[in-house]
């Protein structure tokens, strides 16, 4: 078949050339050789607030902002004249003096001879796109509802200092804040009045916290507080009392006097440990502590507060044994599409039980993995024991169920991950287009080249790639887009509170909306109510995960399940 000529543009009527002009979103702008404006169209009239008789003649400096410098202006003319066009972001001024972004496309037109004889630029008002990505960075590192930070940010910034703290003089102290009681309060009186004692006590605590300090709502009615640079420890414990008394002072909301007390526990850097999720978690066991020893008080982190010793021996000793003899179960939770409402997949979560432990939960066990490295060989005798399930189905007439795993950051960054994973994927016979990995926002984020790279070559391999626990960690949306991701998770923190709190609700509906702009799917994780349901699907989710549904199951009972499938959709009233 021959090639087809090339448009000829003339043969067609200037009316119909004219009605694209002018009828096309995007502006338009023709100039001469000499950057002389001769033409523009209606959206260039509408996005600028010219009029084609204010700026013919004129050159296209009449827009200009003043943000761009020379040195940008000079590398738009080489590409200008090197490669004969130029695209990208730019501000502009419009007539009444306002500032906007653009997209902008310049391309320069020639002769037979090659002299340039004119240029046009194409460009798209993009102000609503920044606004939308402004509002969605804010809700990444803001808690919306109380306006402080949220516990991404105090996690990074916290990292921050603890990273620039070379001297083992630097002292930090964690306060972990969490309100005796709110539950009630919020049953009680409602969510909004419930909202609105969260936003009072956040800004009673503010009123106390140090320029150099950090504060943060760490989730429904928990606040983290540090204290840089303290001199001594009595003075952690001089602001836990000052929060409690400010605490104690009654709150007057919407005619309601409430009171309210808080339990607090404190651990300190270095003493307690010099990672942020340690600090963390040691102060919030001593917050339990002060809790279970009559609430409205503070407590110090001490090491009896750490799992009995022994115990830690004797589950390395049997963990490892578990994993030579590959002593573990796998149970599947099923996914359903809201769209179809079929199931579309399961995620593989083990499961453990020790004649001298008992059951073990994962909780337990997989943090201890990671921290030996045993988690490599656990996560691959899980991988081995999904394919033989995987080869079960097929011989029960179950071909194409998807099946995710969960992949430890350690496990990922090993060089020699891919060709593991394959030899144990092609010993059963088992396809990759069957396999999806997730990956925690953490595991990503680390080293991005190599991770960029990794994730492509899986993807090539057939593997479908998803982000877990997202809205915990570090995501950025420029991040976000390099990753070739087929499903965002939402972590169930969110989907477990976003019926009772605003906040939780905004940071989902912002991250679903995120997700889809990037052609990726959300799989809204540990939904359990009816509620939480129907709010994920008002806000356009793609897949839930949860209790609501199924509890992870063994593999015998997920076969019931499925053939029954249809029972249990009309039982949820779907």
């Amino acid at each position: 078949m021959g090639q087809q000529p090339p448009v000829q543009f003339f043969l067609y009527p200037n009316k119909l050339v004219e009605e694209v002009f002018q009828s096309t979103s995007e502006g338009i702008m023709i100039t001469d050789h000499k950057l002389n404006i001769l033409l523009v169209n209606a959206a260039f009239e509408k996005v600028t607030g010219y009029t084609q008789e204010e700026v013919r003649e004129r050159t296209p400096r009449i827009l200009q902002s003043g943000k761009q410098d020379a040195i940008f202006y000079s590398n738009m003319w080489k590409d200008l004249k090197s490669k004969g066009s130029w695209q990208g972001e730019i501000w502009n001024k419009r007539k009444n003096g306002e500032i906007y972004p653009e997209i902008l496309t310049i391309k320069r037109i020639t002769n037979t001879e090659g002299k340039v004889t004119n240029y046009f630029g194409i460009f798209s008002d993009i102000s609503r796109k920044k606004v939308v990505e402004k509002e969605l960075k804010e809700l990444m590192i803001t808690d919306s509802l109380t306006k402080t930070i949220n516990r991404n940010s105090f996690y990074n910034l916290l990292d921050n200092i603890i990273s620039t703290s070379t001297s083992n003089s630097c002292k930090h102290a964690i306060l972990f804040i969490d309100l005796d009681r709110f539950k009630q309060i919020n049953e009680t009186l409602g969510n909004e009045i419930g909202d609105l004692l969260l936003i009072h006590i956040a800004n009673r605590i503010n009123s106390i916290v140090s320029r150099n300090d950090l504060f943060a709502r760490y989730g429904g009615d928990e606040f983290l507080l540090a204290i840089t640079n303290i001199e001594h420890q009595i003075d952690a414990a001089h602001i836990a009392r000052d929060i409690n008394t400010l605490l104690n002072k009654p709150f007057h909301i919407n005619g309601n006097e409430i009171y309210i007390t808080s339990s607090i526990g404190i651990s300190f850097y270095p003493q307690d440990g010099i990672e942020v999720e340690t600090l963390i978690q040691k102060a919030d066991k001593a917050m339990y502590f002060a809790k279970q020893n009559g609430r409205s008080q503070y407590a110090f982190y001490f090491d009896e507060l750490k799992t009995d010793s022994k115990r830690i021996l004797l589950l390395e000793s049997e963990l490892r044994k578990a994993i030579q003899q590959k002593a573990f179960v796998i149970h599947y939770q099923p996914k359903v599409s809201l769209n179809t409402q079929q199931i579309i997949g399961v995620e593989a979560l083990v499961r453990w039980t020790n004649d001298k432990l008992g059951v073990v939960s994962p909780a337990e066990f997989i943090p201890y993995a990671e921290d030996t490295g045993l988690i490599i060989p656990l996560s691959e005798v899980i991988l081995e024991k999904v394919c033989i399930d995987m080869v079960d189905w097929r011989s029960k007439g179950i071909q194409d169920l998807p099946v995710s795993i969960n992949i430890a950051a350690l496990h990922f960054q090993q060089d020699d991950f891919m060709e593991r994973i394959n030899a144990i994927i092609m010993k059963y016979n088992c396809s990759p287009y069957q396999l999806e990995l997730e990956l925690t926002e953490r595991t990503v984020m680390q080293d991005s080249e190599t991770v960029v790279t990794k994730l492509i070559k899986l993807k090539r391999m057939g593997f479908k790639i998803s982000i877990d626990d997202f809205g915990t960690g570090y995501s950025s949306l420029s991040y976000l887009n390099r990753f070739p991701l087929n499903y965002l998770k939402v972590d169930s923190s969110f989907i477990q509170q976003m019926t009772d709190l605003q906040d939780k609700q905004a940071i989902v509906e912002a991250i679903i909306l995120m997700a889809h702009r990037l052609q990726i799917k959300v799989i809204a994780e540990g939904a359990e109510t009816k509620d939480q349901v129907k709010l994920l699907k008002e806000m356009g989710c793609d897949i839930i995960q949860g209790y609501y549904f199924s509890k992870p199951i063994p593999s015998t009972e997920l076969l019931d399940f499925l053939e029954l499938w249809e029972i249990h959709k009309q039982e949820r009233n779907l």
